[in-house]
């Protein structure tokens, strides 16, 4: 039986702000990330999150994409619109994205066994990226599956070109994820455990939704979904 998981983020920042309780609430969040796999069997849903920015309107447009977890073809897609409330502040982004992400979840009828995040995991300089930050927060599964490299160091030299190859990702002597080459001879991806999954597991379901493309078709779907929004098409 999953028990409710506690609410760590807070809704809107105090004026004038001060980063100090989120730093708290993200060491908290910290403590609580399973680096361990606590699947269910069989995964039969597995989604990708994302957030579009109307800088304008001050407003941010979060939406869950659902996908077959064996054919990666969409089930369901949902969104939701809401303030910016948080600023752009480097190494807290989780809280100013968190809440439009779980409106949308919200959402969601067909509950995902499993979320593949446009983002880190605890590939972070705190150990709690956005990936391991919404899965405590929902008490989901969660993969960090970035484009980029926020923190720790892996031998570029050493990663061949085929899809698979890897290199662990390590910050301070510590395997914190790997960079993944998820199709031949492209840029890899940098994958680290979110909440609830082991590394090793991680990978294999990353690279299961990169069948085509170097993202994932989690990424892609909710990516183009929030670009569609955002551009008022649907």
């Amino acid at each position: 039986m999953q028990t409710k998981p506690p609410n760590l983020s807070t809704p809107k920042p105090p004026n004038p702000f001060s980063p100090t309780p989120y730093l708290k609430i993200q060491e908290a969040l910290r403590t609580r990330v399973i680096r361990e796999n606590q699947l269910p069997n069989p995964i039969k849903y597995i989604a990708g999150a994302d957030v579009a920015y109307d800088e304008e309107a001050q407003t941010m447009i979060g939406a869950v994409v659902v996908l077959d977890a064996e054919t990666l073809t969409v089930i369901e897609e949902q969104h939701a619109v809401v303030p910016i409330t948080f600023p752009y502040i480097p190494g807290l982004f989780s809280f100013r994205e968190i809440p439009a992400l779980k409106a949308a979840y919200q959402k969601i009828a067909l509950k995902p066994d499993l979320i593949i995040c446009d983002g880190q995991g605890i590939a972070h300089p705190k150990g709690v990226g956005m990936a391991s930050h919404l899965g405590i927060e929902l008490d989901v599964p969660t993969i960090g599956c970035a484009k980029n490299r926020l923190t720790g160091k892996y031998d570029k030299t050493a990663l061949k070109k085929p899809r698979g190859s890897r290199q662990s990702l390590l910050l301070d002597g510590t395997e914190v994820g790997a960079a993944l080459r998820t199709q031949d001879g492209i840029k890899p991806l940098f994958v680290s455990i979110g909440h609830k999954i082991d590394l090793p597991t991680a990978i294999d379901w990353v690279l299961h939704a990169c069948n085509k493309y170097r993202q994932p078709e989690t990424t892609r779907r909710a990516d183009g979904l929030v670009n569609r929004l955002r551009r008022g098409e649907r």
